[in-house]
């Protein structure tokens, strides 16, 4: 069990540059993909009996470039072209311990601007993007997306396959190009980042992991496009929130809500770049756009002094402008949250009701959460321990069930005129 631990650390660590660099060598993103995973496989069938290499990530580098060479072979592609490729492997994998565990931003930069060619859809670009960047399952992708496990998968087979027909080259767009891709990769960088914000699955609900990639890649970007806002505006959004990692669970993983963090803990440094980030976004004298609006969020929270300080009416204004720009139910229900600070729980329950019958939202935890927790503040127990099972039920990772759960039995223990 702890062998297959391992390797599933593994895949979240190299996979995605595994994938780079193959699509690199071999030109073709879905052939990359698939031959990486197959690397795992092998992974997962030899070492419990062999035992980990001495050099993991080295291994499964030069185990995904032999089967992309003996994968050349099977399918007759001609002598001189597999030739040609193995020559082109060669050459570029003078040190494969070195390529498999040191960074290559340059190639997992161009597998995002691959993965967010304008021949596919928007959607296909995030969804592909989070599957080989992110290194996440089809299933995590999915919740992201809140669609159904089934249509995501296909929309993620029908991406490679439109790449690899369509002939796209591994390489960045130009110069020229930068401006019109952005807003799409920044889109996935800020999906990547809050699957580590927040994780959808899994035992861990903060994954820093995935959280440093995201920032890292925006980082990259900003250096690219120094008059674009909104890569600043997204750069600030992930440095404020990640300044709360140390604070956001507790010691046993379980999850600690803002209101409960110790403050004195957030991380000041990120605190303070996020800051900085956030005025070279509204500095260069453009319209806001929706990430720096949240980022604006954010700062708010972050130059608070203590939770009481925080000013909602000034969220609230923001919520509303970013309601405008990006409508989603999503940003209605933080927007509630905001406003049971503000107003108190009746005006925040209110603020909720329409979002019932929202279908996006069928399957998303957190309004029954929210709901729950407004309505024990009611009194009205019963009604929340409905919505708490509910979203018990929904929750994506063990330790947010627990606290739901935790929740409910409190609703049905105090009595209605205990809030």
């Amino acid at each position: 069990m702890e062998i297959r631990q391992s390797i599933e650390a593994l895949w979240r660590i190299e996979s995605p540059r595994i994938i780079a660099t193959l699509a690199r060598q071999i030109g073709d993103v879905g052939v990359a993909e698939d031959r990486t995973s197959e690397t795992f496989v092998a992974a997962l069938e030899q070492w419990p009996r062999d035992g980990i290499p001495p050099q993991p990530g080295a291994w499964l580098m030069s185990t995904a470039r032999h089967k992309a060479i003996d994968r050349a072979r099977r399918e007759e592609i001609g002598r001189h072209k597999t030739a040609l490729a193995g020559a082109d492997l060669d050459d570029r994998v003078p040190d494969i311990a070195k390529q498999a565990l040191d960074p290559i931003p340059d190639d997992l930069l161009t597998l995002i601007f691959i993965a967010c060619h304008p021949v596919l859809a928007p959607e296909s670009r995030v969804a592909l993007t989070l599957r080989l960047v992110g290194a996440l399952t089809t299933d995590e992708v999915a919740r992201a997306f809140l669609v159904p496990s089934a249509t995501l998968g296909q929309r993620i087979s029908r991406a490679k396959r439109t790449l690899s027909e369509a002939k796209v080259p591994f390489e960045p767009p130009p110069a020229d190009q930068l401006p019109a891709r952005v807003s799409a990769v920044l889109e996935v960088v800020y999906l990547v980042f809050g699957e580590g914000y927040a994780a959808t699955s899994g035992e861990t609900w903060v994954r820093r992991d995935l959280a440093r990639e995201a920032m890292r890649l925006g980082r990259i970007l900003a250096g690219l496009l120094p008059r674009e806002p909104e890569v600043f505006g997204l750069v600030a959004l992930m440095e404020l929130q990640a300044s709360r990692f140390s604070t956001r669970v507790d010691a046993n993983g379980a999850p600690v809500l803002l209101e409960h963090q110790d403050r004195t803990r957030w991380d000041r440094t990120l605190i303070t770049h996020g800051l900085a980030m956030l005025d070279r976004a509204t500095g260069l004298g453009r319209p806001l756009g929706p990430y720096t609006i949240q980022a604006a969020i954010a700062a708010y929270h972050a130059r608070a002094a203590t939770f009481a300080d925080t000013d909602w009416s000034a969220i609230i204004a923001l919520y509303d402008a970013l309601a405008q720009l990006a409508p989603s139910p999503v940003v209605e229900l933080n927007r509630a949250v905001a406003l049971f600070y503000s107003d108190g729980p009746e005006a925040a329950l209110a603020a909720t009701d329409p979002l019932l019958e929202d279908r996006r939202l069928a399957r998303y935890h957190l309004l029954g959460a929210v709901r729950g927790d407004l309505l024990l503040r009611l009194g009205r127990n019963t009604e929340a321990a409905e919505e708490l099972e509910r979203a018990a039920e929904l929750a994506p990772t063990r330790h947010e069930r627990l606290l739901l759960l935790e929740r409910m039995s409190q609703a049905l223990a105090e009595p209605p005129s205990a809030r």
